[in-house]
């Protein structure tokens, strides 16, 4: 029998607050989020490794708060008052790289915007502020002085949710069996839960077969039934 060729046809990835999980890892970040709009100097900072799910719980906060989401590169053009008009901001990816002047520039006229206005900004990054190649000091004292919450790599509990996660994104629905295999054989990170998903569900796809614990011992090389 012919494989099937699997067409990469996208996922859609699930960002509503009915589907983050709350875990030791990212409880601190929730508590602070469920605080607002009760936030000390108009503003806090969430930091993070990449794909701790900082994006995903800022979209939770973005459709509680009627905020927009903006990227450094839309710093430099953008119209601070205008912006803060609207509403609150969250400013994702921050401290990664360094921001040329004009951005840090118009982040700082920004922040005194929205905080003139009794709205806040919420600012997510891998490091805390403090960290941040920053060359303005007005601009740097001010974010420096937010309050500043991590997020950790997934324990057990969240790891497990989050694969869960993100096979009913592409509409895959798995045993438990699956979720704590997969846990306990991959690294503990949210880069290599994505990657071993897309690679089963490509594997599903080609085979014509579930995703259940046969398939994944193949595809890991895993000849152990026990």
């Amino acid at each position: 029998m012919m494989s099937q060729l699997p067409l990469d046809l996208g996922h859609r990835t699930a960002l509503g607050g009915a589907d983050f999980h709350v875990a030791a890892s990212n409880r601190e970040a929730v508590a602070w989020l469920d605080r607002w709009p009760d936030w000390p100097a108009g503003g806090l900072a969430v930091h993070g490794p990449p794909g701790s799910g900082k994006t995903h719980l800022a979209h939770v906060w973005i459709d509680r708060a009627g905020a927009c989401l903006i990227g450094p590169a839309e710093l430099a053009g953008l119209d601070p008052h205008r912006v803060a008009a609207v509403g609150p901001v969250a400013i994702d990816s921050l401290g990664e790289a360094a921001l040329d002047a004009e951005a840090e520039r118009q982040l700082l006229h920004l922040y005194n915007a929205l905080v003139a206005s009794g709205r806040t900004l919420l600012l997510l990054g891998r490091r805390p502020p403090a960290r941040w190649p920053l060359s303005l000091a007005d601009l740097r004292s001010r974010l420096v002085a937010l309050p500043a919450v991590a997020m950790a790599m997934p324990d057990d509990e969240l790891f497990a949710a989050v694969l869960g996660k993100l096979f009913a994104d592409r509409q895959l629905t798995v045993g438990a069996e699956v979720l704590r295999y997969l846990g306990a054989r991959i690294e503990r990170s949210f880069e290599s839960a994505r990657d071993i998903v897309d690679r089963l569900d490509r594997a599903a796809l080609a085979a014509r077969r579930p995703v259940g614990l046969p398939l994944a011992r193949e595809l890991l090389g895993d000849d152990d039934e026990d």
